[in-house]
């Protein structure tokens, strides 16, 4: 006994401060809910918020507490856009047009996997087109006619996928070519109240001018200093420049009003630093304003994506507004619900562009806040 006493104490002394396995596995799960939460701000701003409470339910929070939270966040909504459809499926055939009934959601996915199949079948079509080039080719080469080789692109119509990608690219350049101009010349606003003063009165003369006014004016200046279609087509540069005249006044406004609001005392320590115009720009003024800019941004994107649709339609650009212009004139009984697929397509490639931009603000930013 005598000896065990001071062995035991030994022991005691060795675990003394030592945390529990409850501690720990409570530690680890406080390190899983913080990474979660970390997470959850990257997850809302992508629209996939009810991802969170799931996790959340998996890592041991109360089910009561995050069933209510996913109740909110995906049942809900689904349960709307359920009676949505219900009443869409109830309500279109009493409406009658000059291409007959609107089309309920069964026509309009019918349609949808029409122009699926249409994809499917031109892109096997390009596909046996360069497999006979590519054998002629060879045969010209073991033939020794190699100077008669000669490669072609496939000139089949553009598909419904195809045209989405037109639409993308002609969104995106348009939209670029508008932050290259607004972001600097907002910043130079914000910093500057004469240049504000001055800017000012223009911005508010061009800012509620229609694409449809604008797009007349783009193309005679198309057309008089593009000579002929090189790597870009005038109708794909007349709609993309129709989409920056009206989508750069949101992020030329937001930064003004982002840089012009910066904490004074930012201001000040670049004052007594003597820092240098760049320096400035890029140490004070950037981290403090980026939030408004990327709100502009994105109201940018947004517009620029809704002018797209109109701009496409005029300049015939291929493209979703084409496609629909093009659905229209046909005329056809399936007109209808393809435009419809049209319409639904626009929307959700709108709603993708949004979170995109959302996203990117919360990686750089941290936070939608100032």
């Amino acid at each position: 006994m005598s000896l065990a006493q001071p062995i035991e104490k030994k022991l005691d002394i060795s675990n003394e401060g030592a945390p529990s396995a409850a501690e720990l596995k409570e530690a680890r799960k406080e390190r899983i809910f913080t990474g979660i939460n970390k997470a959850s701000k990257f997850l809302d701003a992508i629209g996939l918020s009810w991802i969170t409470p799931i996790l959340m339910i998996a890592a041991g929070d109360n089910p009561r507490e995050q069933g209510k939270a996913l109740w909110m966040r995906l049942g809900i909504p689904i349960l709307a856009l359920l009676i949505f459809m219900f009443a869409w499926a109830q309500l279109a055939p009493t409406v009658k047009t000059s291409l007959g009934a609107i089309p309920g959601p069964s026509q309009v996915w019918e349609q949808a996997q029409v122009l699926h199949k249409d994809h499917v079948a031109e892109k096997l079509k390009a596909d046996a087109f360069y497999a006979r080039q590519d054998t002629r080719n060879e045969a010209l080469v073991a033939a020794g006619r190699g100077s008669e080789v000669r490669d072609r692109i496939y000139t089949g119509k553009q598909t419904y996928y195809q045209q989405i990608w037109t639409s993308l690219k002609t969104v995106f350049f348009g939209f670029i070519l508008a932050t290259i101009i607004a972001a600097p010349l907002g910043i130079i606003m914000g910093m500057s109240p004469a240049m504000s003063a001055a800017f000012n009165p223009i911005i508010q003369i061009f800012k509620p001018v229609s694409p449809l006014a604008w797009l007349p004016i783009v193309t005679m200046v198309v057309s008089a200093t593009v000579a002929t279609d090189g790597n870009m087509s005038k109708s794909f540069l007349t709609s993309a420049i129709t989409v920056t005249l009206c989508s750069l006044w949101p992020t030329l406004i937001n930064t003004a009003v982002g840089v012009a609001s910066i904490d004074k005392d930012l201001v000040n320590v670049g004052k007594v630093l003597k820092l240098d115009a760049w320096t400035k720009v890029t140490k004070l003024v950037l981290p403090s304003a980026l939030p408004l800019i990327f709100t502009g941004m994105r109201l940018s994107l947004g517009v620029g994506w809704m002018v797209l649709i109109a701009a496409e339609m005029l300049a015939q650009n291929p493209g979703l507004g084409k496609f629909v212009w093009d659905e229209f004139q046909n005329g056809s009984s399936q007109s209808l619900a393809k435009i419809m697929v049209a319409v639904l397509t626009i929307g959700i490639i709108g709603f993708i562009l949004d979170r995109f931009m959302a996203a990117l603000q919360t990686m750089f930013t941290h936070s939608t806040n100032r």
